[in-house]
């Protein structure tokens, strides 16, 4: 673009950016502009009479065509004779003030300019004796500031003076506020910024540039760096669960993002305390596409995990601190409580307690009915448990972390017990799971009631039994889903699912709900009946509810076709009801506005706490305890929010690097009912942000022009800068006359349009 803006300033003899800030006008008086066109006008009406008369070989079209090159021709004399102007509002030579603002901040030492350091510009344009300040102090008093996460002056006299491109973040908003208010006893003429545009704050600059916009500060911005780094792969983002339980396998998605290295193979690799335990080979796709990487860890020892996936520095990367991301993972080791309610005595309850009675983290009680008011009780830990069957209380059912409902009718359970399922998935945050059978679903009277809105799958009210042999598939949401991996890698599982026997169904079940998702779909054999629902999820509320209907998940376990020696549906059963427990929220539960703040770094740290029966507590006496890497604790009283009934915030800031632990401790005011949460551990470590996304960020920085009325420039382009802020309109300025008369393009114009003029008589013999 700078050789079309040469160009531009050729013909018009002033850049685009003056044309657009100035208002154009003519320097002569209204009777001499009237006078000027009627000239104009007899001018034109004598060529008219001139060429009346005159016989071309093109008749009419001729005579018009020689008529209109003479009409341009007047009015662009008269155009000239007007003697036109551009009027613009220049800025008064030192009366105003200009920041100067330079990013300080880490991402600047990446060398994509001109094969040198971004910071090196910085140092270049911005160094006292530079020809660009040079220009700027001809015409402005100048303030120099340099800015990370915070801003500060510098006494000059320059800007480059200090600069170590340290700054762990950036925050731009912050940088250009505290520049206003530092100019706000001066008249100021404008911003100029030298940056990457690495924002990485917390929240935008929205609010700082709807100031500047108020108080008609333009801010120009100078993007330094490559908008696409030439050769790059960075690790963009790792998803982990915070919490698992001990025996289960940690699935990390991982996001990749490159430039330059399309179709290279690399290996991506997951260590935890120095150690890999899981590594995959990825094929990089083409070009600004994002590849997302599941990779399954193995069994975790209980306790904090600090997992560091990485993908190890290429030979053409010329950046690897964006190879790596670290992310926390707490393996608990305690026993999740589960109630299995079945209905009548069948194999599917038998198979499902011996698949997890060896899952030292799962506590299975069931209970069967045997007859009208009759009840087996398996698994519980006191007499009295379950004895008048199904749980008729809140406080009693939301002692469970999960739910799986047999073959059993809804007409089994009172209304309000129903309601409590209901709840117990919306507002507890427990897991639901309906297996098949021909009290389940539509055929045990659940379309209508409170649990019809809660499954994942449609219950058709008029369905009857539809028993069918169904040989069960993955869907490819169901292919990467962590409970349904059956083998050491998705290949091998989907490998397995393929060979399994099929099962059967009574259930008529063929719609999932808009936000369901479908994890498991069975063919009828003979195809004559279409495709089934077999395994479907959805979130409900705070927990989350699954549909399974067939009713002989066992034959995986003791159809002639499966070794004695397989687990398949062990496994199964394990991961599954592993998976419904997860996440489900404790009585009082802990968060943080970051996993990974800075030293010094604020945090805010939000507890959420209810009774026993998950009703909201507020007026509570909350302290969270946090306990630093040295072991040092601080004690923190919690204030109750009034955005949130039963939410309670503290804040603190970390000290030092190394994992932190929250414990937060609760009780009622009358001290009646206290309770503690699962601690929560944070991991205070060096900001990595600025290395990721690394490449220069125009389209902030010209958002951050644009809405404040100034411009973008490169390092090709800035030297337009000084021109353009004394014409900025901003400050004490003056009103200047700019002639436009002897603009190149109109002499070339006029001799353009007479030469042609010319050419036309000769060519047609009025020469």
């Amino acid at each position: 673009m700078p050789l079309v803006d040469a160009l531009f300033a050729f013909l018009f003899k002033y850049r685009l950016a003056v044309f657009e800030r100035g208002d154009f006008a003519v320097d002569v008086s209204r009777p001499v502009l009237v006078a000027l066109l009627l000239a104009g006008v007899l001018l034109v009406a004598l060529a008219v009479l001139t060429y009346r008369g005159v016989r071309a070989k093109g008749g009419a079209r001729h005579r018009t065509l020689l008529l209109a090159l003479r009409a341009a021709v007047v009015a662009l004399l008269v155009y000239c004779l007007a003697r036109p102007v551009l009027v613009v509002a220049a800025s008064v030579p030192r009366r105003n003030t200009v920041g100067v603002l330079v990013d300080d901040s880490r991402s600047m030492r990446i060398r994509d300019w001109d094969g040198r350091a971004r910071g090196d510009f910085a140092r270049t344009a911005l160094a006292a004796d530079s020809p660009l300040l040079a220009r700027l102090g001809e015409q402005f008093q100048l303030r120099f500031y340099r800015f990370s996460a915070l801003a500060e002056r510098v006494p000059g006299p320059g800007a480059a003076d200090g600069l170590g491109f340290a700054g762990a973040r950036t925050s731009l908003g912050a940088a250009l506020d505290r520049a206003r208010q530092d100019l706000s006893d001066v008249p100021v003429a404008g911003l100029v910024v030298v940056s990457d545009g690495a924002d990485n704050a917390a929240t935008g600059p929205a609010d700082a540039l709807l100031a500047l916009r108020a108080s008609k500060v333009p801010v120009f911005t100078v993007g330094v760096g490559s908008e696409t780094p030439q050769a790059d792969v960075e690790v963009a983002r790792v998803d982990v669960p915070r919490s698992v339980l001990a025996g289960t396998a940690v699935t990390a998605d991982v996001v990749l993002r490159h430039t330059g290295l399309g179709g290279a193979k690399v290996p991506l690799v997951v260590e935890e305390g120095g150690r890999m335990v899981a590594t995959r080979e990825v094929t990089l796709p083409a070009v600004g596409e994002a590849l997302t990487v599941r990779v399954t860890v193995p069994d975790l020892a209980a306790g904090v995990r600090r997992l560091t996936v990485r993908v190890p520095r290429q030979a053409s990367e010329a950046l690897a601190e964006n190879n790596a991301r670290q992310a926390l993972v707490t393996v608990a080791d305690r026993r999740e409580k589960i109630l299995y309610y079945e209905g009548e005595p069948r194999f599917e309850l038998k198979f499902v307690r011996r698949a997890v009675e060896a899952d030292a983290n799962l506590d299975l009680v069931t209970l069967q009915r045997t007859a009208e008011s009759k009840y087996l009780r398996l698994g519980v830990t006191d007499s009295l448990d379950l004895v008048s069957g199904f749980p008729s209380t809140r406080e009693e059912l939301f002692a469970y972390r999960a739910v799986v409902l047999g073959s059993v009718e809804a007409s089994a359970f009172t209304t309000e017990q129903l309601r409590m399922l209901a709840e117990f998935v919306s507002e507890r945050g427990g897991g639901l799971l309906m297996l098949g059978g021909r009290r389940s679903f539509a055929e045990g009277g659940y379309a209508g009631t409170a649990l019809a809105d809660v499954m994942p799958v449609v219950l058709d009210g008029e369905a009857g039994e539809s028993v069918a042999e169904l040989e069960v598939h993955l869907t490819p949401a169901g292919a990467g889903h962590a409970p349904l991996q059956l083998g050491a890698t998705e290949q091998a599982s989907a490998e397995r699912w393929r060979t399994l026997p099929p099962l059967t169904a009574v259930n008529l079940v063929r719609r999932a709900k808009p936000g369901a998702t479908v994890l498991l779909t069975g063919d009828v054999a003979g195809g004559s009946a279409g495709r089934r629902i077999v395994l479907a999820y959805q979130r409900y509320g705070r927990g989350r509810a699954a549909a399974f209907p067939v009713q002989d998940s066992w034959l995986w376990q003791m159809h002639a076709s499966i070794a004695v020696d397989d687990m398949s549906h062990e496994l199964f059963w394990r991961q599954m009801l592993r998976w419904l427990v997860s996440g489900t929220p404790d009585r009082a539960t802990v968060t943080a506005s970051t996993d990974r703040p800075a030293p010094g770094e604020r945090v805010t740290v939000r507890a959420e706490l209810r009774d026993a029966e998950y009703r909201p507590v507020d007026g509570a006496r909350v302290v969270a305890d946090v306990v630093s890497p040295t072991g040092e604790r601080q004690e923190l009283p919690m204030e109750w929010s009034l955005e949130r009934d039963g939410e309670y915030r503290a804040s603190f800031a970390p000290a030092e690097v190394g994992a932190y632990e929250v414990r937060v401790r609760a009780a009622a005011r009358d001290g009646k009912d206290s309770v503690a949460a699962e601690p929560l551990h944070l991991d205070a470590a060096d900001p990595q942000d600025e290395w990721f996304d690394a490449g220069m960020r125009a389209p902030l920085l010209r958002r951050v022009a644009a809405e404040t009325g100034g411009r973008f420039y490169t390092p090709a382009t800035v030297s337009a800068l000084p021109e353009d802020l004394r014409l900025a309109r901003g400050g004490v300025t003056v009103v200047e006359r700019l002639a436009l008369w002897d603009m190149p393009a109109v002499l070339l114009l006029l001799g353009g349009l007479l030469a042609t003029e010319w050419a036309c008589r000769r060519a047609w013999g009025l020469a």
